[in-house]
């Protein structure tokens, strides 16, 4: 693909590792084309020979631009930060830009994947006992994390990577029920993002393949 075609995105509506790329490249206002990969029609379609090429991993999101194909989010983020400075996810301080990766590290390494669907298959029936213990206990740290770091936002003032990932996993709790009163920080930097643009054109409620049972009633 040359370097000048306008990037793809394989994602799915529901995955937030896919919802944290999206909010990239709409707050560096990239332009781009999508490929939904429904993780349940057919058994999966990122099981698919055809989108194994794409990501060997056979997860969402993976995105092409420049010539060549990226997965894993945050690498994808962190690409696209470096290629497209502005605006920047993170901040020039080394304590800052450090605390960001922490926190993006605790979400999507220390959380995300723990109650992700091909864990929940796994599990069976107690799933939302497993998921929502997960949450817990990783929220329980991260709000402490981030009493010491949050400004107005995750780390400081400024939107930044970790963001990206709160705002997702955040979603996946109030979806396994999670009882959000307990975090109050965590629920603060939630609300405050949610009202940026950029959060909501991304949200799982408002993409192409969104079922019409959950998507966004507009007014």
């Amino acid at each position: 693909m040359a370097a000048s075609c306008k990037p793809l995105l394989f994602s799915y509506f529901r995955s937030s590792c896919s919802w944290r790329v999206r909010i990239a490249l709409a707050l560096k206002d990239i332009e781009y084309d999508l490929h939904p990969v429904s993780l349940i029609k057919n058994g999966g379609e990122q099981y698919s020979e055809e989108y194994k090429k794409v990501n060997p991993m056979q997860q969402v999101p993976a995105l092409r631009i420049d010539g060549f194909t990226l997965n894993q989010s945050l690498a994808i983020i962190e690409y696209l930060d470096e290629t497209r400075p502005n605006p920047p996810l993170f901040p020039k301080d080394p304590k800052r830009r450090a605390q960001v990766r922490m926190i993006s590290d605790h979400i999507t390494a220390g959380i995300q994947p723990l109650q992700n669907l091909y864990v929940l298959e796994k599990i069976g029936d107690t799933k939302l006992e497993w998921a929502q213990h997960f949450i817990i206990r990783g929220f329980q740290a991260l709000e402490k994390m981030l009493q010491d770091s949050a400004g107005q936002y995750c780390v400081g003032d400024q939107v930044t990577m970790a963001d990206l990932c709160l705002v997702p996993q955040v979603a996946n709790a109030d979806r396994f029920k999670v009882d959000m009163a307990l975090y109050p920080t965590i629920t603060r930097i939630n609300q405050s993002l949610l009202e940026l643009d950029a959060f909501l054109v991304t949200h799982p409620s408002r993409q192409p393949d969104t079922p019409p049972e959950l998507r966004a009633k507009t007014p």
